[in-house]
């Protein structure tokens, strides 16, 4: 074999290559690999230590975000933007427009009958009910009925004047159903305790007709509202009568405190009765059952008449209600108090003389 080094030929196969790292390189790059790693482990087992640290922080962080007001701010400007309404429109459009129609126009029954299926989606039912009674949705309502502008708005809509007038209303309604029920009832009661006792008198009414005049039931409930209301008025103004005197020591003695307790009660009872009768005809009980006192003019009666009245009134009921038989038979259901004062009671309605 020739000896290419004293022909100065050049052996390739033994001239390194630029591109390949040599020995001592390699020792080099694999001795700084090595301190490489080991100067990452405490790097390493920091960063693991503090993950669980990162995590705990991150969950905190999350619970004072949605503590604050982000989810009232998100769930309004949902609802600013009609966001729900947009993405349930761009879903139906696509179904519609990738469903095989001859026309590229969204047809109108293809997007009713895609909003209804959604609509009885069991899946929508399910999402719609856990997002109802979630956790958060109770927090979100607390917060929004705590809310100042809430408490503003609830103190608005209950003090509006539609408000106040559907109130009024209804209880104007319920006030005028209880009182027409009542009527009913007592003036059925007018014609069966009539009929019952004409018929153990063995005296039956002549006419058949309908009897304009009002008989012992529905007198006996207005009576009854009358007292109430009377009652009521007069332990109004003993109460304040009673706060004014006792500025002064209070009523002494005892018998001169029952002896005006009593003038007191009396004057009320004269001045309500005979003052709504000499005026108007009917007292607040008497217009609830549609009833009124008429004289034989058929005008309201006089003052004198109504004093007269009263008296019979007050002689009814002292002789225990007897005062009242009368009107059970005769022909126009007068009363000890209507013989007195030449009155009678008739009905104020166009319907009280229906059969």
């Amino acid at each position: 074999m020739r000896d290419n080094r004293r022909l100065g030929v050049v052996d390739w196969r033994r001239v390194p290559d630029p591109k390949q790292p040599t020995r001592g390189e390699r020792d080099d790059a694999g001795l700084t690999g090595r301190i490489g790693r080991l100067a990452l482990r405490p790097v390493r087992a920091v960063a693991q230590a503090g993950r669980g640290a990162l995590t705990d922080e991150a969950e905190r962080a999350l619970d004072g975000v949605m503590a604050g007001p982000l989810p009232e701010a998100v769930g309004r400007s949902l609802v600013e933007h009609r966001v729900v309404e947009r993405f349930a429109t761009e879903v139906l459009e696509a179904r519609a427009a990738d469903a095989p129609t001859s026309t590229s126009a969204v047809d109108g029954e293809r997007v009713e009958q895609l909003l209804r299926e959604a609509l009885e989606s069991p899946e929508l039912e399910r999402m719609l009910t856990e997002a109802i009674h979630s956790r958060l949705t109770a927090e979100l309502a607390d917060e929004i009925t705590q809310s100042p502008a809430f408490k503003r708005a609830l103190a608005n809509v209950m003090t509006s004047p539609e408000v106040r007038r559907a109130f009024e209303q209804q209880t104007a309604g319920l006030g005028a159903d209880v009182a027409a029920a009542s009527r009913k009832h007592a003036r059925r009661a007018d014609d069966s305790v009539e009929k019952k006792v004409r018929g153990w008198l063995r005296r039956p009414r002549a006419d058949a007709s309908p009897v304009p005049y009002a008989g012992v039931g529905t007198r006996g409930v207005g009576l009854a509202t009358d007292a109430i209301v009377v009652a009521f008025l007069f332990v109004v103004g003993g109460a304040l009568i009673g706060l004014v005197a006792s500025l002064f020591g209070g009523l002494r003695p005892t018998w001169l405190a029952g002896l005006l307790a009593a003038v007191g009660w009396s004057l009320a009872v004269a001045v309500y009765f005979v003052g709504f009768w000499s005026t108007v005809g009917q007292t607040p009980g008497m217009r609830a059952m549609r009833v009124r006192v008429v004289s034989a003019s058929g005008e309201a009666p006089s003052g004198w008449r109504s004093l007269l009245r009263l008296v019979g009134l007050a002689l009814s009921v002292i002789l225990f209600f007897t005062g009242f038989l009368p009107a059970l038979v005769d022909a126009r259901r007068q009363a000890l108090p209507d013989f007195m004062a030449d009155t009678t009671v008739v009905y104020d309605d166009p319907d009280a003389v229906q059969p």
